[in-house]
C-alpha cells in the first residue's frame, strides 16, 4: 500500500528490518487496533543474525510507521498511576 507521503509498508519494513535486498519480510499477524480501529501488522524477517520483528501501524494519511497514531494511545495512564501512588496508605489492621 502506497501512502501520500511515500511511507509505504514495504519501505518501512526495508528501513527497519531488512537492510539487505536478500532479506524479505513476512506479515505474520494483522488486526485492527482497539482504539481507533486502525490497521496494525506484525512483520518478521529472518537472517543468519536471527529473527527480527516489529509492529507497524497505519496512520490516517495512509502512511505506515513503527509507532501508533496519536489518537491510538491510551490516555490518562500517567494520571492513574499518579493518583494510585498518591493515595494515603491504608491503616494497619
Amino acid at each position: 500500500m502506497k501512502s501520500v507521503n511515500g511511507q509505504s509498508l514495504r519501505s518501512q519494513v526495508e528501513k527497519w528490518l531488512a537492510p539487505a535486498p536478500a532479506i524479505s519480510g513476512h506479515v505474520t499477524r494483522f488486526r485492527r487496533t482497539r482504539l481507533g480501529g486502525r490497521w496494525c501488522v506484525y512483520v518478521e524477517t529472518s537472517s543468519s543474525r536471527g529473527v527480527r520483528a516489529l509492529f507497524f501501524f497505519r496512520h490516517d494519511d495512509g502512511s505506515w510507521y513503527v509507532f501508533p497514531p496519536a489518537g491510538n494511545t491510551p490516555r490518562g495512564t500517567a494520571d492513574r498511576i499518579a493518583r494510585i501512588g498518591s493515595r494515603p496508605a491504608s491503616p494497619p489492621v
